[in-house]
């Protein structure tokens, strides 16, 4: 059985590994050059430093070579290319193939969740999505994760449930897609504020605090777009949430900790070298929450740290000093 990878980056590589354990394994890169280099070095040097890739994964530029032929096809671009990888597969997913999309994030512009927009493009095919707490650098040492696979069809998550399950990586079922993507999504903002309490100096209180604030407001949005609420106290959810927080393998929390020290978003993005998807997702968020009409104080400060060069304890300040509120307020 062949299964196909679209995207090379440290998440793409780390499941590609992962699923060479059951299945063959395409692996695709938007750069002939990085597919030579893959292929040649047998280890994403970039992104995943020391995972050798087992014979059984090829990597390739050609759209066609990877897709054709697979049970099932993994979407793993940053979420500002995924419209165009999803047009270019369109042409090459037959009837009924299922499409799983793992990249986290909300298409800038229309604020559409992923899996939305590969719908649009592939209307051919069944779209799932799979999330929750699962750092690449872990999952591809084979180290004990949990996820969720979620569609509109059970059936379809079922089948990616089947496919992803091993003695390393477990994998549950969920029809809400709509709670699965808006967890994985909206974490990487709170990782990102996470990371710049951590860069001015401040302690596990102010972690804790944000967190558990932070999760409010993104079940509040979710549940405003239709989401479950019971599904952001999952893995896609508080899960995912705790993982990209806490963690030094988190690209959001590193950037942000460089925001609280100082760094300009240019600098820090530099220095990340990598996409840092909590800042697309804040500027998506915060349209959201307008359009909605849902109060997101904590992402709202975060778009003026990012966008307008607020000081970050500024920001904290005007947190900390808003007007009172009771706890638990009707989602």
């Amino acid at each position: 059985m062949k299964a196909a990878v679209i995207g090379s980056g440290g998440w793409g590589s780390a499941v590609a590994v992962l699923l060479a354990r059951k299945y063959d394994v395409c692996l695709w890169s938007w750069q002939r050059e990085e597919s030579d280099r893959l292929n040649r070095d047998r280890e994403n040097k970039d992104f995943l430093p020391g995972i050798i890739f087992p014979d059984n994964i090829v990597c390739s530029h050609d759209m066609r070579e990877c897709i054709e032929g697979a049970e099932i096809t993994v979407t793993a671009p940053p979420s500002p290319a995924a419209r165009t990888t999803a047009k270019q597969m369109s042409r090459y997913v037959k009837e009924g193939g299922v499409i799983v999309n793992i990249s986290k994030g909300i298409e800038e512009g229309s604020l559409k969740r992923l899996s939305r927009v590969y719908a649009e493009e592939i209307p051919q095919a069944k779209i799932a999505v799979m999330s929750g707490p699962s750092h690449a650098e872990e999952v591809s040492r084979g180290v004990p994760t949990t996820n969720v696979a979620a569609a509109e069809d059970i059936k379809t998550a079922e089948y990616v449930q089947d496919i992803f399950m091993n003695d390393v990586f477990r994998v549950y079922t969920s029809t809400d897609v709509t709670g699965v993507e808006m967890g994985g999504a909206l974490k990487n903002i709170i990782a990102l504020c996470a990371g710049i309490s951590d860069g001015l100096g401040f302690g596990d209180n102010t972690k804790a605090a944000l967190m558990t604030r932070g999760l409010a407001e993104i079940t509040r949005l979710g549940v405003a777009m239709g989401a479950r609420a019971e599904t952001f106290s999952g893995l896609s959810g508080v899960g995912d949430l705790i993982v990209t927080c806490t963690s030094m393998h988190s690209r959001n929390r590193r950037a942000g900790i460089l925001l609280g020290k100082g760094k300009s978003l240019e600098e820090t993005l530099d220095e990340v070298h990598m996409v840092v998807e909590g800042v697309n997702a804040a500027k998506a968020a915060y349209a959201l929450s307008k359009k909605y009409g849902v109060e997101m104080p904590i992402t709202a400060e975060a778009n003026k740290i990012l966008f307008e060069g607020k000081s970050p304890r500024d920001a904290v300040m005007d947190l900390m000093t808003r007007d009172k509120k009771t706890e638990h307020r009707k989602i």
